[in-house]
C-alpha cells in the first residue's frame, strides 16, 4: 500500500460513515423532502469519489481491491457535473446497497495497512 493510501481510505470511510449516520431511521421520502439532507449526502459522495479517484491515481492496486471503484468515481462525476440528472431513487439505493459494502471493504483494507 502506497503512503497516501491510508489517509484516502480514512477519508472514504469517514464520508461513508457520515452518510450511514445521516440516513439512520429515514426513508426515501425523507430524503426527497429534505434539501439539507440531500446536499449533505451528495457532498459526502463527492468526497468519497474524489478520494477514490486519488487512490486510483496514487495506488491503483489498492483501489482495485475495492469493488466498483470505477463506478464510485463515475458517480462522483455525475453528482458534480450532472446535478440536473440526479435521480433520488438511485442515490437512495446506492446508500442502501453500496455504502455498507464500501465501508466493509475499506475497513478491511485499513486493518491490513501497515
Amino acid at each position: 500500500m502506497q503512503p497516501k493510501a491510508p489517509k484516502l481510505l480514512e477519508d472514504i470511510r469517514d464520508a461513508a460513515a457520515f452518510i450511514g449516520e445521516a440516513v439512520r431511521g429515514k426513508g426515501l421520502a425523507d430524503y426527497e423532502r429534505d434539501r439539507l439532507l440531500r446536499q449533505a449526502i451528495e457532498r459526502n459522495f463527492e468526497i468519497i469519489g474524489e478520494a477514490m479517484n486519488r487512490l486510483a491515481q496514487h495506488d491503483p492496486d489498492t483501489a482495485g481491491r475495492i469493488s466498483k471503484h470505477r463506478r464510485i468515481i463515475d458517480f462522483r462525476n455525475l453528482l458534480i457535473h450532472g446535478y440536473d440528472l440526479i435521480d433520488h431513487r438511485l442515490v437512495w439505493s446506492t446508500i442502501d446497497e453500496e455504502v455498507p459494502v464500501l465501508l466493509a471493504e475499506v475497513g478491511a483494507l485499513l486493518r491490513a495497512a501497515p
